[in-house]
């Protein structure tokens, strides 16, 4: 089980980024992909989720409105379109999975067993 995340970058406010997480060694189908972020000093937090399993999916109301999760399953990826960034969105940005089906989605940490090693969005003029 591998998770690949990549499109971070150096990026001015109000400007956008599209977050993919591609998967190897399974297939999305049934499974839960997040996407969480660390800022500097801070603590990981959970961003968004979708699950495979029943489609559902959870943005937090930090980001709601401006971060869009979807998937691929053709592609066996999952995107994180980040918009109207800000400064206090500047984090690195993980992408892990939880393995097992489950109705519904959450972004706490201990329920993934898979991470990525992280794509670093930074915003700034």
């Amino acid at each position: 089980v591998q998770l690949q995340a990549s499109g971070g970058g150096l990026v001015q406010p109000g400007g956008s980024l599209r977050l993919s997480c591609a998967a190897s060694g399974f297939t999305l189908d049934y499974v839960t992909i997040g996407w969480f972020r660390q800022a500097p000093g801070k603590e990981r937090e959970g961003v968004s989720c979708i699950s495979s399993y029943d489609g559902s999916s959870y943005t937090a109301d930090a980001v709601k409105g401006r971060f869009t999760i979807s998937r691929d399953n053709a592609k066996n990826t999952v995107y994180l379109q980040v918009n109207s960034l800000k400064p206090e969105d500047t984090a690195v940005y993980y992408c892990a999975t939880h393995q097992r089906s489950a109705y519904g989605c959450y972004v706490d940490i201990q329920w993934y067993e898979y991470w990525g090693q992280g794509t670093l969005v930074t915003v700034s003029s």
